[in-house]
């Protein structure tokens, strides 16, 4: 259950790519649009895989939306009208955006943000633990695994037909031909450093 409506909050969809995040982002403007809402839907300028100016799902649903380079140009477009605003793949904006949304949310705007949760690596994106901390409402989304068919929580980068190494850069923008979704098991990273290498053990000490 959501708080009151006149309340402003934060909710974000995460989770890797294929899971829906943006499909579902794009599900919620549009019941709000039918309620008469004033929204209004930003997305980062990098990411220009689809549209220049929509939000477009993997199942080609789309909405119109603002290109924005920096999170700080969104005061351009709001103003004391605007209930809803919404942020679509958050990730690729700079830091400071965590901030602006718990200030959006302060001034009773409900803010809902969808984007990557973990890196290509398996690792927290950027601010999002940050933001996921802020949050009221967080749905963390799965997709299904490419490899075993399980369900997957990971974002595999392909590269030359391969696994991306781990110091390979944290951005490149794609799709089905760079990225694919895999389960924790299934997840590689060229030269990843080694996890935790302690027994089950450990944990009744």
């Amino acid at each position: 259950m959501y708080l009151n409506q006149k309340d402003g909050w934060i909710e974000v969809i995460c989770g890797p790519m294929f899971a829906g995040k943006t499909e579902e982002l794009i599900r919620r403007v549009r019941r709000l649009e039918y309620a008469k809402k004033n929204i209004i839907v930003f997305k980062p300028k990098i990411d220009n895989r689809f549209s220049e100016g929509e939000v477009v799902s993997h199942n080609n649903n789309r909405t119109k939306s603002v290109n924005i380079a920096y999170a700080r140009q969104m005061f351009d477009y709001i103003d004391s009208d605007t209930d809803i605003v919404a942020i679509d793949e958050i990730q690729f904006l700079d830091g400071e955006v965590a901030d602006i949304v718990e200030f959006l949310a302060s001034k009773k705007i409900r803010v809902i943000a969808s984007g990557l949760d973990k890196d290509f690596r398996g690792e927290p994106f950027s601010f999002m633990p940050k933001l996921l901390a802020m949050a009221e409402y967080v749905t963390k989304l799965t997709a299904v695994c490419v490899e075993c068919g399980s369900p997957a929580t990971r974002t595999q980068r392909i590269v030359n037909g391969k696994p991306a190494r781990y110091k390979d850069p944290i951005v490149l923008i794609g799709a089905e031909e760079s990225y694919e979704a895999r389960c924790r098991k299934c997840h590689k990273v060229y030269y990843k450093p080694k996890p935790y290498q302690g027994k089950i053990s450990d944990a009744e000490e």
